[in-house]
């Protein structure tokens, strides 16, 4: 039993021998050489269509259960009146933030609850939206925010990134013969989109012209979003 202990350990010593060898006669790999890093952007302005408009309200009071019952009694006759206009992908109507939290004072004792709820309606039909939106009695106007529909982005991405890729090419043959070679071959890449939004300050009515203007149109206006794609990576030079 002994014997055939030691053979098996004299075995394995000369295996990981027989390995270490074979690794060292394995030659290292030849550094890459040639190797450039670049990229190349393109980028396209376009008319923002997609509109997300939100309106809330505030309710205060002595008793917790009291205060969300009145914003919950907000919200429905929001919510109810909003989806007389909805209309799939053109308005959609969704309820946004719905708090409720104690109301301390100086003395750090309870002395009251404070709560606020939201809704959102958002979509490609402007008109449709900022009319309902001043049909709305019982919330108040808040956010009012502009972007690209998944369709829109999805088509100007694809022009922007075959911009992009192009830049790079011509770049990358540009860099070539600068040095003096014939051509290049691709290592790698990565492409990355980015968007931003610049716009004009949206036109809202102040608040104390709700009453006075109720069923008028909350006037709106979009601006354009900068879809910028960047392909980046490596060429070596040939």
């Amino acid at each position: 039993m002994r014997a055939a202990r030691r053979r098996a350990a004299v075995l394995a010593v000369v295996l990981a021998g027989l390995a270490g060898f074979a690794r060292a006669q394995v030659p290292a790999p030849a550094p890459v050489q040639n190797l450039v890093q670049l990229s190349a952007s393109a980028t396209m302005d376009v008319p923002q269509d997609l509109l997300s408009f939100s309106l809330g309200t505030t309710r205060e009071g002595s008793d917790a259960a009291t205060v969300q019952g009145q914003l919950r009694q907000a919200l429905d006759a929001a919510l109810t009146e909003a989806r007389k206009a909805a209309v799939p992908g053109q308005m959609d109507v969704r309820t946004g933030n719905f708090s409720l939290h104690p109301r301390y004072g100086r003395d750090g004792k309870l002395n009251g609850w404070q709560g606020s709820v939201e809704m959102v309606l958002e979509g490609r039909d402007f008109a449709r939206i900022s009319s309902t939106a001043g049909k709305i009695q019982t919330l108040t106007m808040g956010q009012v925010g502009f972007g690209l529909s998944r369709e829109q982005r999805e088509r100007v991405e694809g022009e922007v990134q075959a911009q992009a890729i192009e830049r790079f090419k011509a770049r990358a043959a540009d860099i070539a013969r600068g040095f003096g070679f014939g051509g290049y071959s691709l290592r790698e890449v990565a492409v990355s989109t980015n968007e931003q939004g610049f716009m004009p300050r949206p036109k809202v009515m102040a608040m104390e012209a709700r009453v006075a203007m109720a069923d008028a149109p909350v006037p709106v206006e979009a601006g354009k979003s900068a879809v910028t794609v960047t392909v980046s990576g490596s060429v070596q030079l040939k």
